[in-house]
């Protein structure tokens, strides 16, 4: 069979005296149609991760959620502010080649603001996806960041995503949105200073998968600290340091030690000028505390690192 012969007559390309007609292949045309025809609207191009977000593995995390997210688990993140919980979801996105949506909860956030609502532009009053209904429709990851601090009234809202109906209830719009394959829910949140009233309930907490995650290794967050503030191995070294110090002192003046991303705000800045020590007292002493006491006992151990 010649090789242009699946491609109907009235379709192929015109022959050029550089591209004789008998030389046409299917290959070649599928490629010129790609070409000219029209890009094709992304509805979550805004949300691709297009680099990959530098994170560093400490365990078997990445395996793990690479395994959740075949199946499509919804998963919980649990662990420390500042600890990474977000840098490893982007990550976890770029990694898969899957869109990323992210919403800070907060305790003004309703379930509109999650789902969506009809509002009024010139055409009259129009239907507009909320982030998580965007997620649902079209296949991203989800990513709930300190889940607790929205209400309870409102996060009730994903609880038919989580479990096998994989559905998203439009009731102001009388619609059951049943998700897209590539869908996934992920929320995150700090058990180390919820109260009681803000924790998860058990018919929610139930529904999910979870991953603990903590502060590394002080070798390891050396080599993150050194990395994202540019600055020497040593360097991040102490600043290291001293947040195992400020870390002993959680509950004992501190009710949260010094966080990776407080380590490389101080690394930052000492890579752009400014002295450990005025680094540490912006990001490792006001951060953390105003207590007299506490704040003394920070600064000697600052002095105690860099002389």
């Amino acid at each position: 069979m010649a090789a242009n012969s699946a491609v109907p007559a009235a379709t192929r390309p015109p022959a050029t005296p550089e591209t004789p007609e008998t030389h046409v292949t299917l290959e070649a045309f599928a490629a010129s149609a790609a070409r000219a025809a029209p890009a094709v609207h992304d509805p979550l191009a805004a949300w691709r991760v297009a680099a990959e977000p530098y994170y560093r593995p400490v365990g078997d995390e990445v395996q793990r959620y690479q395994v959740a997210h075949a199946r499509r688990l919804p998963l919980l993140l649990s662990g420390p502010t500042g600890c990474g919980k977000t840098r490893f979801v982007e990550h976890m996105a770029w990694r898969l080649g899957v869109p990323l949506i992210t919403v800070a909860c907060n305790e003004d956030m309703t379930a509109s603001d999650l789902v969506g609502r009809h509002l009024l532009d010139a055409d009259g009053t129009v239907w507009h996806d909320g982030p998580l209904t965007l997620a649902v429709r079209h296949g991203a990851i989800c990513y709930l960041d300190e889940v607790v601090e929205a209400r309870q009234d409102t996060t009730v809202v994903i609880h038919p995503l989580t479990d096998g109906r994989r559905l998203l209830p439009l009731d102001k719009k009388g619609e059951q949105l049943a998700a897209h394959p590539d869908f996934q829910l992920v929320v995150s949140y700090n058990p180390g200073y919820q109260s009681a009233a803000k924790d998860l309930k058990p018919s929610t907490r139930q529904r999910f998968a979870a991953m603990a995650f903590d502060y590394p290794a002080p070798a390891a967050e050396a080599e993150v600290v050194a990395h994202e503030a540019g600055i020497a191995l040593a360097r991040a070294e102490q600043l290291v340091a001293i947040a195992g110090r400020t870390r002993a002192l959680r509950g004992h003046g501190l009710e949260e030690g010094a966080s990776t991303r407080l380590l490389i705000y101080a690394g930052g800045l000492m890579r752009d000028g400014l002295d450990p020590r005025a680094s540490c007292e912006m990001t490792l002493m006001g951060s953390l505390t105003d207590d007299p006491d506490v704040l003394r006992v920070l600064s000697d151990c600052i002095d105690a690192t860099f002389g």
